[in-house]
């Protein structure tokens, strides 16, 4: 497989405390890869670095071969990275609708003045973005919750909306933080589908997810992150059998 994103040598440090030291990993197309580890271990400084929100103290980060740290993070959007976000981010005032036609912003063209006064052009990526966000809804099972207020939504509705969001980018590599988190257990194996469903559809995933079942039924690599550095690589099966992912973070038993 070709490697799409590529990690070199990441780190990161916070005054005198290091988030990330020497991290590297591949990502290949067309794949979940899933990133876990314990409170600390840097996954979400990982993320933030990646998306652009920091920028490292060293190292690399390269897309389908281009370095990309240290774009701006509507810059590494528009290259075909998005994630979703461990605490919902969603605008609540808001329709469902509205929230999903945002992520579409980065593939129009159209500047403030000519938006402002609604020219031919600036007409019609708003209907296209409209009708975009509305296929990426239905994608995620959404569709009749349109023009419902974003914060009248359920936390499981939430995070499907986060999801709509980010599909409307039209990824290349989908960032996913904790996608499960609050959801009962039936509505974790809807989740779960709907990630397969999006990998399915030639989107590749970086996940970081605390649910193990999660972890090991859907992702075809894993990396457990310890202390900022990498313990271990390898397949579901090989990481739930390494003796020191069991010691450090799956637990004894």
């Amino acid at each position: 497989m070709n490697t799409i994103l590529e990690v070199i040598g990441l780190r990161k440090e916070f005054g005198g405390i290091t988030a990330l030291d020497g991290v590297n990993f591949k990502v290949s197309n067309h794949q979940i890869k899933a990133i876990i580890g314990p409170n600390g271990a840097g996954k979400t400084t990982l993320f933030n670095i990646i998306c652009g929100l920091y920028y490292p103290t060293s190292g690399i980060i390269k897309f389908k071969n281009s370095k990309i740290n240290g774009l701006k993070p509507y810059l590494i959007a528009k290259k075909g990275i998005c994630r979703t976000f461990q605490n919902i981010q969603i605008f609540e005032n808001m329709s469902v609708l509205e929230n999903v036609m945002i992520g579409r912003h980065c593939r129009t063209k159209s500047e403030i003045l000519p938006a402002m006064i609604k020219l031919k052009k600036t007409r019609y990526e708003e209907r296209e973005a409209r009708a975009f966000a509305q296929e990426m809804l239905a994608f995620v099972g959404l569709e009749t919750k349109a023009f419902k207020l974003s914060s009248n939504l359920n936390i499981r509705e939430q995070r499907l909306l986060e999801f709509a969001r980010a599909l409307a980018t039209e990824p290349e590599l989908l960032l996913l933080d904790e996608p499960a988190s609050g959801l009962n257990i039936r509505e974790t194996e809807a989740m779960t589908e709907l990630i397969c469903k999006i990998r399915d559809s030639g989107v590749t995933i970086l996940l970081v997810e605390h649910d193990m079942s999660v972890v090991m039924e859907i992702s075809d690599e894993v990396i457990v992150l310890n202390s900022g550095k990498v313990l271990a690589e390898g397949t579901p099966e090989k990481i739930q059998n390494n003796e020191a992912v069991i010691a450090a973070y799956l637990g004894e038993e």
